[in-house]
């Protein structure tokens, strides 16, 4: 099979970083965040059996609906802004447009499967970036996000 006919399948349960997760309200409280009723079910629903995940704020807000979740668009956006902030979840933008968030926050890059959007994550040892810009002075790099866009063939 030629690289391009290489198939795209969802991420892997087994790999080495997915591990069993704490209860919401403990991940919560130990980033410093009150564990409220809107966090809590909003983190149920991110941080839920399924493994990680990358989800929009509108796709987070449609599954919330969906749950009987009384919870507005506003809510959701903040929500998920305070857990990126807290370190809960990594914000991944891949332009302009669309912005998803990760609940895998170790270091890795993703797969963008341009004609449904959906992300795939890639083991950040599996990609090598060298020859950085030296950044301006008083600053240095915080992280390099990879995003390799893939279209079915």
């Amino acid at each position: 099979m030629d690289a391009d006919q290489t198939p795209i399948a969802p991420p892997d349960a087994s790999k080495p970083d997915a591990c069993p997760r704490k209860p919401v309200g403990e991940l919560l409280a130990d980033a410093g965040l009150r564990p409220t009723r809107q966090r809590l079910a909003l983190g149920e629903l991110l941080f839920g059996p399924d493994g990680d995940r990358h989800v929009t704020a509108e796709r987070l807000y449609e599954e919330a609906l969906a749950a009987n979740l009384s919870v507005s668009l506003a809510t959701v956006y903040n929500t998920l802004h305070q857990f990126t902030q807290a370190g809960l979840l990594r914000e991944i933008a891949v332009d302009g447009a669309r912005v998803y968030f990760d609940t895998n926050t170790a270091d890795h890059h993703h797969f963008l499967l341009e004609d449904d959007g959906e992300l795939y994550d890639i083991a950040g040892a599996n990609v090598s970036v060298s020859d950085l810009p030296r950044p301006p002075e008083g600053l240095r790099v915080a992280r390099v996000d990879v995003v390799v866009r893939l279209r079915r063939a």
